[in-house]
């Protein structure tokens, strides 16, 4: 689940616009009036999206744009001059009056991107113990002697009937070697 921080100078937007996305599917949202407030609470969580107003009690959308952490996505809701006057990367912008289906349109969109980084990231190699070592040493080593293969032919053979099987290279290893024991 995404988190969602609302950073809004009014409370009673940051709450109007809360009861809309809880009304849709949105269980982690988070209204403030203050910018540092909106800090903190990022600084709770890995990656999430930052609704913000133009203008807040305490700051400019752009001071609390600097002092996010990197996983965080910015949404800025502000009046067609003041968006006209700022362009900056890496912001998502709405213009006011807010449409609800531009906002939901934009904010389904965020979370899209944020899942899928998440898997992304999820899905990076991780180190192998000796034993899961092992195994794609002796599997190497059986194709080297059984079909006078190099080394980094027998790797390469491993790696791509791992990714045509779609299973990771210790399971192609193993199933190498049961193969080949028979």
């Amino acid at each position: 689940m995404v988190q969602i921080i609302m950073v809004m100078p009014k409370s009673q937007d940051a709450d109007s616009v809360r009861r809309i996305l809880m009304k849709n599917g949105y269980a982690n949202v988070f209204a403030c009036s203050s910018g540092a407030k909106a800090v903190s609470l990022m600084h709770e969580f890995d990656d999430g999206i930052v609704i913000s107003g133009y203008r807040m009690v305490d700051m400019m959308y752009s001071d609390v744009r600097a002092d996010m952490p990197p996983g965080f996505q910015m949404l800025l809701l502000a009046s067609k001059d003041a968006l006209s006057a700022k362009q900056e990367q890496g912001i998502i912008c709405l213009s006011m009056p807010l449409k609800v289906h531009e906002l939901l349109d934009t904010l389904q969109m965020m979370t899209r991107g944020i899942l899928r980084r998440r898997k992304k990231a999820g899905g990076k190699a991780k180190g192998r113990s000796e034993e899961e070592r092992q195994i794609i040493r002796e599997a190497k080593e059986l194709l080297m002697t059984r079909n006078h293969m190099s080394e980094e032919e027998a790797h390469r053979y491993i790696q791509k009937c791992s990714m045509d099987s779609g299973t990771n290279l210790v399971e192609t290893a193993q199933m190498v070697l049961a193969i080949h024991i028979k």
